[in-house]
């Protein structure tokens, strides 16, 4: 599909990698975008159009699919890094679940009849390669991002017959807040936005930003120890 003309919303649109997603669609033409956010006054740039939503508030994410009737792509960008292992507190690890993969697959379940009556469109879940590699302090994020892959796969499916393009979206670290945390090589916001919009203009299901993605996409069909090196150790 075109961004140029299309009618878009984002989840989490006020700051990091939403916002920059928000200014990279009106550069390519947008003729709407919504910015979804749990504060609306959060949102200060006069050309979005704010709406309320709330990944943990089933109520919000349905008032804002009645407002946003007349989208065409949906992305599905807002989450959370509680930093909480496997081990650890059981309410980080539900945070993370709610808001990184029962939210967005709520959004999807509430859009998925929009985006039908406007035509199909397409629908942007934003993953991390961390859905596919863990530390033992992201135990929970990655969890949940995994689980949201296979969200992704599935919906792929589900939504084919009403024409709908399903994204999914996987960076490496990025340059914002969330991983402030991390020391290390970050990638820019703006180049996964650019990536992402791409992406949908090809008519592309997947797009891997950066080598580091791409190689533990890569790592998944090699040996376990090739990803954790530290189970070499462990025979």
């Amino acid at each position: 599909m075109q961004i140029e003309g299309s009618i878009a919303l984002v989840t989490g649109a006020n700051r990091g990698l939403g916002a920059a997603l928000a200014e990279a669609l009106l550069a390519r033409g947008a003729a709407k975008v919504y910015a979804a956010a749990r504060t609306i006054d959060s949102v200060t740039d006069p050309r979005l159009t704010p709406v309320r939503l709330d990944l943990t508030d089933r109520a919000s994410i349905t008032a804002a699919a009645g407002i946003a009737a007349d989208v065409t792509l949906v992305i599905n960008n807002a989450g959370v890094d509680t930093g909480t292992p496997t081990l650890g507190d059981e309410a980080g690890l539900r945070e993370e679940i709610e808001v990184n993969y029962l939210g967005p697959v709520a959004v999807s379940r509430a859009f998925a009849p929009v985006l039908a009556a406007n035509g199909g469109g397409a629908l942007v879940n934003i993953l991390s390669g961390l859905a596919w590699f863990t530390l033992p302090t992201t135990g929970g994020y990655s969890s949940a991002k995994a689980a949201l892959w296979m969200a992704t796969n599935s919906l792929r499916q589900n939504l084919s017959g009403q024409g709908t393009l399903v994204t999914g979206v996987y960076p490496g670290y990025l340059d914002t807040d969330m991983a402030a945390w991390f020391d290390g090589p970050k990638t820019a916001p703006e180049v996964v936005s650019a990536a992402t919009l791409d992406a949908v203009e090809a008519n592309q299901p997947e797009v891997l930003v950066g080598d580091w993605v791409r190689g533990v996409r890569a790592g998944l069909s090699g040996p376990l120890e090739a990803l954790y090196p530290v189970l070499a150790g462990s025979r």
